[in-house]
């Protein structure tokens, strides 16, 4: 069902299709199968949805990124064309730009935005207003939780949870040098990592597989597979002894207790 309020300009259209009324699709988009569209949602030239998809009132679909002459280092590059799998829900508010994949029946949250040449999973959670910057990889079966920002050129591996309001970084010089491919790199997080609550993590630190960051960490180098780290800086805690996320976390948090209390002494 199309409404006579949307404004549908493309011919590409499956079965079963729901447009509501506001929305704007323009010429060159492919919708798949029992996809519903609702009211307010612009979708440009060059994106294709699959089947099953659902994206709710007010998302922008296909932005292009743009800047004002003179203002950002970084040159933009990207490809006019943005392909969302199946089964993928899409939140209100959230921003997908072009040069966009997001995997088969994964969630992206009220108010996310994805910048270009990123690339999220299968079945992965991108939270309610999440940053996803420019480049970044997303794994599959990875949440990223509300209010966390990615940085760009950063890569994030499969089975990965990262909790709220998590900030990553990837530029030591702070924009003082300017840009390079070579030299601004975010993080490198391996499969399986858990981040705790409003970690920091800084550029071009490698967070090796299953390791655990405690909440309010800031994590300036690397940190070794299936280790446990806490503080500022992160310090090494404990081994994850049971990789297959069998964890007492009590015991790590036990030791940090008892150095702070050493420290007041």
């Amino acid at each position: 069902m199309l409404s006579q309020l949307a404004v549908v300009e493309t011919t590409d259209i499956g079965t079963g299709v729901t447009v509501k009324e506001f929305a704007v699709i323009r010429p060159g988009v492919r919708l798949g199968n029992n996809v519903i569209v609702h009211p307010h949602v612009v979708i440009e030239t060059g994106v294709i949805i699959g089947d099953d998809v659902e994206i709710f009132p007010g998302a922008y679909i296909g932005k292009e990124p743009k800047s004002v002459k003179g203002v950002l280092a970084r040159p933009i590059s990207f490809e006019a064309r943005t392909v969302i799998g199946p089964q993928v829900s899409i939140g209100p508010g959230a921003v997908v730009y072009y040069d966009v994949e997001i995997g088969e029946a994964s969630l992206i949250g009220d108010g996310a935005s994805i910048r270009e040449k990123s690339r999220i999973g299968t079945r992965s959670v991108i939270g309610r207003h999440v940053t996803v910057n420019y480049n970044c990889q997303v794994g599959d079966r990875t949440k990223v939780m509300d209010h966390s920002w990615l940085a760009g050129n950063m890569r994030i591996g499969n089975d990965v949870f990262i909790s709220g309001g998590v900030l990553t970084t990837n530029d030591n010089m702070l924009g003082g040098k300017g840009y390079s491919d070579d030299r601004v790199q975010g993080p490198y997080i391996a499969d399986g990592v858990m981040i705790g609550v409003a970690v920091a993590i800084l550029p071009g630190v490698t967070i090796g597989k299953n390791a655990i960051i405690g909440a309010g960490a800031v994590v300036t180098r690397d940190v070794e597979p299936h280790t446990v780290v806490m503080g500022v800086p992160a310090r090494f805690k404990k081994f994850v002894s049971d990789p297959a996320r069998d964890i007492d976390i009590r015991e790590a948090e036990s030791e940090q207790e008892q150095e702070q209390e050493q420290e007041q002494v």
